[in-house]
Order: structure tokens, then C-alpha cells, then sequence
């Protein structure tokens, strides 16, 4: 009897095993929690931030996150705890410095849950910063324009392509009410004219008016998918295991990511099996400067996703607060028609040069990117090893930190106490102060635009499209606004917007009609 129990230990034995393993496992997490806690305790921040991410997978699944950072930096300071290892700040100056090309600060486990194809990392989510320099350098003269001289007449034949949709489809007159939801049609532009400038092919999204391969329906689900792994990176990479990849965007599906993936690899391989693979458009220009397949594969995706997003963002939340702003809107279309009238815009579109000559629209521009950047993900990045000070703290090694891009662009102590409101005329206002030769007025214009550039990041990390986007803006806004005047369906709810790192905005409803003469 002794030699049977034990051989064989009672149910009591496994119980009182299992009660003593679950204590230890208790008391090993709660220790944990409480380290955790104590590294970072001198850093002020919400209630119970330090103990676990539950604050930030709220905000993050509640589609506002950029304004939950944006409120804490005000109420807590320039530096605020968001999770037991996670920070956040709105301070340009500290931004400037992490951000830096020879800084140590490295990309942090954020970055997982962009790798917007599983099986390969892109020039956002690879953390390795030799290897992101080497690939940089292959694709600036590509993004900067240096190899493709005929940019702009790509973007103009798109642009009038955009225009004839409009009207062909939407224009409202005395007799017909046709309301179009702009979030979207301005979404289809900025596809294709983004995969017009990156390999030449179009994909037709403004020609057949409709939501190709459910790209965009497939990114608005995905989206929020994605923001939930950068909360839990660990996930991410449980799920692009091999064991798990299969659930993931595959090149073998007929629509979304996986669409997009297989679509990347016929084109590039379509390109390389071609007799002019270095031809002049992006894609060549990268193969040009060095890219292998399998890296201009995973660039072609990033640009269809990267690029096309955030420049609708731009053009949609300003045309919204245009809508919204009379005063404002008038005195744009004024001086866009104006300059159409006495014949200082090209007949056909504007170019680009025409278009920084128009002041008021240049501030307008500059103003809808400060009051909602289109980027809002905290982008998190690490500090290095032997820690940091930051905003009079120290900072352990190894915390993340990120930016509160809202927090930064809506900074009283830059912009104005008036930072919170859509006002382009600050910024002819901080011009003429500076022109004015006073060393305080000097001073705050080049705060202005120093913090306003944060919007493209800076540095190491500088967005690489930042020009294309100015030009692609630059373009739109005047043909939009010489041709047609807009104005909301429903003021009191004028579209849905979420935040998940990108915007994800729609239903923005709008009736368009024929501009009015001056």
C-alpha cells in the first residue's frame, strides 16, 4: 500500500502540486508587475498605466489613441508613462534628438505589426539601422523625384482623370442632387496616382469608381488588427511563425493585403523580365540604385499602403476643415481663382511651382496636416543602453518611448494659444513677423516649421515621400477648388474617422457643384 501511493501520488498530491505551482506562478507575475512598476515610478501618468497595458489597449481599440496622448501630455507634462514600459511625449526638442541620424535610439518592438507582408520586413518595420540606411540610400533619388522627370505629368493625367469622375458622376445642379462620399473618391486618386508614379501601371480605382480587390474595405479591417499587435508586438510575431503564417495576408488571396502582395510580385516580376527594367519611374529607380526582388517587392507594397493613405488623409481632413471654415474657404478659392483668371496657373493643372506661389494655400495646406497629421501611431523607439534624460527624468535603458504626434502639433507654446484651431492665417501672420526682421518673430517661425516637419518624422526615420505628398497636395487642392466648390451634407456629423496608426475616415458626404464666377 506505502509502495502504490508512491508510485502512483494521490488526487490530493496533484491538487497540492498544482495549488504550490499556481502560488509560485502567482507570486512570480506579481513581482514582476511590481519591478515593472518601480523602474518607471518617478514618471507621472494615468492611474494603473504602470501595472499593465489595459489603459492603452482601450484608447488603441477605441479608435483614439491620438487624442488620449495628446490630452495626457497636458495634463501630466512633456513626458507621460502610457504602460509598465512604455512613455510618450509632445516635446519637439526631445523628438528631434531620439530621432536624430546618429542617434543610438533604435525602432522597438512597435515595428512588429507593420510588416505588412508576413514573410519580409519593409523600409518601416525594419529595426536593424545599418541595414534600414542601406536600404534608404537605394530608394531616396526614387522618392525624391531625381529619377523620374516626368512625375508631375503623371500626377496631372491622374488629377484630370479625378476631375472627369467628378464630372461625369457628381456634380449637383438646380435639377439633381448627387451627394458623393469624398473619403473615399479622394482615396481612389491617391491610389492611383501613387501606383502610377511607383511602376507605371495604374490600377484604375478613379476610372471603374470602385474599391478594387476590396483593397480599401480589407485595410480598414486589417488596420485595427495591426494596432492591436503594436500593443502586444509578442503576438505579431507568433503569428508570422511559420506555424501561424498561414492565417495571415497571403499572395493566394483574391482581394486585400494578400491581393496587394501577389499583385507586388507580378509587377516586380513583370518589370525585371521586361527590356527596360530600370526605366523611369520609382520601381526603376530602385532597381536601379541596387534593390533585390524580394526587397522591391516588399517597397512596392509599402508605397500602394503608406502612400496612398496618408496622402488622403491630408487632402480629405482638410478639405473637411475647409468645408467647415467659410471665411477660410472663400478667401482660398479666391485666391486660387484669382491667379486661374489672370493666367498665373498653367490652363490644363498647376504645376508645382505655380502652386507655392499661392501663399494662402500653402498655409492652408500646412495648417490641415498640423491640426490632424495623417500619421499617428506613437512609433515607438528604444532607449539605448546606459539610459537617458529626458524632460528632467531619468529613463531606464530599454524603455520605449513614443510621440504624441496631436500633443506635438498642438502645442501653445509653438503655435498659439489658439493651437487647437484650424487658423491658416498664423502662418502668414509668423511670416510676416519674420520678414519684419525681429529676432523673437524669426525665432517662432523657424519653431513653427521645425515642429510642423515632425509630421515626417525627422532624422534617421525622415519620410522619404514628404516631397511627392507636397506636390501630389499641392496639385489637388487647386484643381479641386478652381473647378468645383463643396460643401457638407451633414454638418453635425460629417464622416466617420477612427484613428489606427492611419486614418481609417469615410462617409464624409459632400455635394459638389460647378465653382461660382468671381
Amino acid at each position: 500500500m506505502i509502495l502504490d501511493t508512491l508510485l502512483w501520488p494521490t488526487g490530493s498530491f496533484w491538487t497540492s502540486a498544482g495549488l504550490g505551482l499556481g502560488l509560485v506562478l502567482v507570486a512570480y507575475t506579481a513581482a514582476s508587475t511590481i519591478v515593472s512598476w518601480h523602474r518607471l515610478r518617478h514618471i507621472p501618468g494615468p492611474p494603473g498605466v504602470g501595472f499593465s497595458k489595459w489603459w492603452m489597449l482601450r484608447k488603441t481599440l477605441g479608435g483614439n489613441m491620438h487624442l488620449a496622448t495628446k490630452a495626457a501630455c497636458r495634463e501630466y507634462g512633456p513626458l507621460v508613462r502610457l504602460g509598465p514600459n512604455q512613455l510618450v511625449t509632445n516635446d519637439p526638442e526631445v523628438l528631434r534628438r531620439i530621432w536624430a541620424v546618429r542617434s543610438p535610439y533604435k525602432k522597438g518592438p512597435f515595428y512588429e505589426a507593420v510588416r505588412f507582408n508576413p514573410e519580409r520586413d519593409n523600409l518601416i518595420s525594419l529595426r536593424n539601422d545599418t541595414l534600414h540606411a542601406e536600404l534608404r540610400a537605394k530608394m531616396a533619388n526614387g522618392y525624391g523625384g531625381k529619377d523620374n522627370e516626368g512625375l508631375e505629368a503623371v500626377m496631372d493625367k491622374e488629377i484630370l482623370v479625378f476631375v472627369d469622375l467628378i464630372e461625369r458622376k457628381y456634380i449637383s445642379t438646380a435639377t439633381e442632387y448627387r451627394p458623393v462620399d469624398l473619403a473615399r473618391k479622394v482615396q481612389y486618386l491617391t491610389l492611383d496616382v501613387i501606383t502610377a508614379l511607383a511602376f507605371s501601371k495604374r490600377f484604375g480605382y478613379t476610372e471603374q469608381d470602385e474599391d478594387m480587390y476590396s483593397y480599401i474595405k480589407i485595410t480598414e479591417d486589417s488596420m485595427p488588427v495591426m494596432m492591436f499587435l503594436s500593443i502586444f508586438p509578442w503576438l505579431a510575431k507568433v503569428l508570422q511563425s511559420r506555424v501561424f503564417r498561414r492565417l495571415l495576408p497571403s499572395e493566394h488571396d483574391h482581394v486585400g493585403f494578400g491581393r496587394f502582395i501577389a499583385v507586388a510580385k507580378q509587377i516586380v516580376g513583370e518589370r525585371l523580365a521586361s527590356d527596360q527594367p530600370k526605366r523611369r519611374d520609382m520601381l526603376g529607380s530602385f532597381l536601379a540604385h541596387g534593390l533585390t526582388r524580394e526587397e522591391a517587392e516588399g517597397e512596392t507594397l509599402l508605397q500602394i499602403i503608406a502612400g496612398s493613405d496618408t496622402t488622403a488623409t491630408a487632402l480629405r481632413t482638410t478639405l473637411l476643415y475647409l468645408m467647415s471654415s467659410p471665411a477660410t474657404y472663400r478667401r482660398l478659392t479666391r485666391e486660387i481663382r484669382s491667379a486661374a483668371a489672370a493666367g498665373r496657373i498653367s490652363h490644363a493643372v498647376a504645376t508645382d511651382a505655380e502652386a507655392r506661389e499661392l501663399p494662402y494655400l500653402q498655409a492652408v495646406i500646412k495648417e490641415g496636416m498640423r491640426i490632424n497629421p495623417p500619421v499617428a501611431g506613437t512609433m515607438d523607439v528604444v532607449v539605448p543602453e546606459g539610459g537617458d534624460m529626458i524632460c528632467g527624468y531619468p529613463v531606464p535603458a530599454g524603455t520605449e518611448i513614443g510621440c504624441s504626434e496631436f500633443g506635438v502639433q498642438s502645442l501653445a507654446s509653438v503655435f498659439g494659444p489658439d493651437a487647437d484651431v484650424f487658423r491658416p492665417e498664423r502662418w502668414l501672420e509668423a511670416e510676416a513677423d519674420a520678414q519684419g526682421g525681429s529676432e523673437q518673430g524669426i525665432e517662432r517661425l523657424r519653431q513653427m516649421n521645425l515642429t510642423w516637419g515632425l509630421i515626417f518624422k525627422a532624422g534617421k526615420w525622415q519620410c522619404l515621400g514628404k516631397e511627392v505628398a507636397l506636390i501630389e497636395l499641392n496639385k489637388v487642392f487647386v484643381e479641386l477648388l478652381r473647378r468645383f466648390d463643396f460643401t457638407l451634407v451633414n454638418a453635425s456629423k460629417p464622416w466617420h474617422s477612427i484613428n489606427a496608426g492611419i486614418f481609417i475616415q469615410s462617409g464624409l458626404y459632400t455635394k459638389i457643384t460647378r465653382a461660382e464666377p468671381l
